[in-house]
């Protein structure tokens, strides 16, 4: 009786004792990990670099922002930028694409930098024509974003979406608005060559010819139409 008892019990403690092993046959697949986007971004590796075109010295006509009926120089001296200004934030941001962080007071002038979130509607309306600037003024002056208080796939859509490719350094505790005692988005920083933030600008969304005119009124530089 013992012995048929004994046979009978056995496979019921098997049972029991599998259950929890944690054998690699009886635990659960993993769920596969959806593969991360490659950012629209470029990368935040050269914002400590002066643009190569910085120093002035270039008298190369471009036409006017259209409508003024005049044309101007292309060269950053032509006009004296307003004299004054602060310092950028001492603050340490991450860069989307990953890699070192950035100090903010490292980024090289001239430089026009937009603060914005995904979630702002007149920041998606003037990011393009942050976009185009970078690409109006490549080697005279360094146009950067700063993504505040969002989320990474709403940024990552919006640069897919508007083709926006300028370096882009994330904020998701506010600290450059807070260190600038602004709460307002978007923000743009207008960065002279020796660093000093010349104006601040909280007017709203800017366009193509609002950038233009604010390039040349506080950082001296034309840049072509």
């Amino acid at each position: 009786m013992n012995r048929r008892l004994a046979l009978a019990v056995l496979p019921l403690l098997l049972a029991v004792t599998g259950c929890t092993s944690g054998t690699a046959d009886d635990e659960p697949a993993p769920r596969p990990v959806a593969a991360e986007r490659p950012s629209p971004f470029r990368d935040c590796a050269t914002l400590s670099t002066a643009p190569t075109a910085a120093t002035p010295g270039s008298t190369t006509p471009t036409p006017a922002t259209p409508g003024s009926g005049t044309t101007e120089p292309a060269s950053p001296g032509t006009t004296a930028p307003a004299a004054g200004g602060q310092a950028l934030p001492e603050l340490t941001l991450s860069c989307f694409t990953g890699g070192a962080p950035v100090e903010l007071r490292e980024v090289a002038g001239p430089a026009v930098i937009n603060v914005w979130a995904s979630w702002c509607p007149p920041c998606r309306k003037e990011l393009p024509a942050f976009q185009r600037l970078s690409e109006r003024a490549a080697g005279q002056l360094q146009v950067v974003g700063v993504n505040s208080r969002d989320s990474r796939s709403g940024a990552q859509s919006i640069g897919e979406d508007f083709g926006v490719r300028f370096p882009m350094l994330t904020d998701q505790g506010e600290a450059v608005q807070r260190e600038l005692k602004r709460n307002a988005i978007p923000l743009t920083l207008f960065v002279a060559a020796d660093g000093q933030v010349r104006h601040i600008d909280v007017s709203g969304a800017l366009d193509d010819a609002k950038l233009t005119k604010l390039v040349r009124q506080h950082l001296g530089l034309a840049v072509p139409a």
